[in-house]
């Protein structure tokens, strides 16, 4: 048994961090579903997705917000306060993002939804499946399985990439209206950093993970 596995096992069980960053994960998750489910119901139904995305976004903020008040409050933590501070805020990031482009075609009133956007939307909820899994595997501490995860986050942050700039060529080159190009970029650029901020959850948990190798 190494020293931080002694050290592990003479912390009294977290109580407080791992239930908040669950929390976290699960809305993060039901925002992606909203999301992805938004860009393929009908254009009338999707203000009512609209509205359960911005309400999923301002529970998160809570969650993150609750997490920092309790690093306030207490001196033992499951891992170093900064990595705590470094992973909550980096879901918060996500749902920021997915939850701005959501606001962006409500707003500039998108009505046709292309493959293109419907695809990062599905590539973003897979991400934000992975980051659930990534939470629940860091509880236990499991390295292989949290490496797997990042190792799959990191892949699916490349594919958005490509989709990303694919899409935003297609615009270009076959769209006249300079409004629709300004939506569209938009709204696909705000898909893409929601992908790179996953990216950027799977760093803090990765990071976490070896500090506890």
């Amino acid at each position: 048994m190494t020293l931080n596995n002694v050290f592990q096992f003479l912390v009294p069980k977290d109580k407080k961090f791992f239930p908040l960053f669950e929390q976290a994960s699960e809305k993060l998750i039901l925002l992606a579903e909203t999301l992805h489910e938004a860009v393929n119901a009908p254009k009338e139904e999707r203000e009512d997705y609209y509205k359960k995305i911005a309400d999923l976004e301002v529970t998160i903020e809570e969650i993150t917000h609750k997490t920092h008040l309790e690093l306030s409050r207490n001196f033992i933590t499951p891992f170093d306060r900064e990595d705590i501070h470094a992973l909550v805020k980096s879901i918060d990031n996500v749902a920021d993002f997915m939850h701005g482009a959501a606001s962006r075609m409500r707003l500039y009133q998108v009505e046709k939804i292309t493959k293109s956007i419907r695809k990062l939307t599905e590539i973003n909820l897979e991400a934000c499946q992975l980051i659930g899994m990534g939470i629940r595997e860091l509880k236990v501490m499991n390295n292989k399985a949290i490496k797997e995860a990042c190792k799959r986050i990191n892949k699916l942050e490349s594919k958005a990439d490509d989709v990303f700039d694919k899409a935003v060529a297609d615009i270009f080159e076959n769209e006249t209206d300079v409004k629709n190009i300004i939506k569209y970029k938009e709204v696909l650029s705000a898909l893409e950093s929601a992908s790179d901020k996953c990216k950027s959850v799977s760093n803090v948990m990765e990071q976490i993970s070896v500090k506890h190798s």
